[in-house]
């Protein structure tokens, strides 16, 4: 057995840092562009479905949504830029911020009848049962 001198790696106060210590860092942190997407809620009653989509930071016309084969999809782009010039220096500062966002309706669904709003950073949508679908009652399977 030979012994190998040991070599400090330019990153190892990184890697043994708290911040690296989850096994899925590289899945759920920094590298992953889900990140980027905006919280989602749905919740289901009798009569619709009610979606809540948080996107703060942008406005009503920022916003594109279409539904198209079955699919609500939403997406939303805004970009901020500002320049300020003085004697003996300029600064600039920029911003960008877009998503996208499809969603799979069920085929219970009025897509003739979407409703969407959006107030205080939450894009909502009201998105109304057919009438079979209110009328039917889930039934139970017997397991034999």
């Amino acid at each position: 057995m030979s012994l190998v001198k040991f070599k400090r790696r330019p990153f190892e106060n990184l890697i043994t840092s708290d911040l690296f210590k989850d096994d899925d860092f590289f899945d759920n942190r920094l590298w992953n562009k889900k990140l980027d997407e905006p919280a989602l809620n749905i919740k289901e009653t009798k009569d619709a479905f009610e979606v809540e989509l948080a996107a703060p930071g942008f406005s009503k016309k920022d916003f594109e949504v279409t539904i198209d084969n079955g699919c609500l999809n939403i997406s939303a782009e805004n970009s901020n830029n500002t320049k300020e010039e003085k004697d003996n220096y300029t600064r600039q500062e920029f911003r960008y911020n877009s998503f996208e966002k499809r969603l799979q309706l069920p085929d219970t669904v009025k897509e003739e009848d979407v409703k969407a709003q959006y107030k205080d950073g939450i894009l909502s949508f009201n998105l109304l049962k057919k009438e079979e679908a209110k009328l039917n009652k889930p039934r139970t399977v017997e397991i034999s």
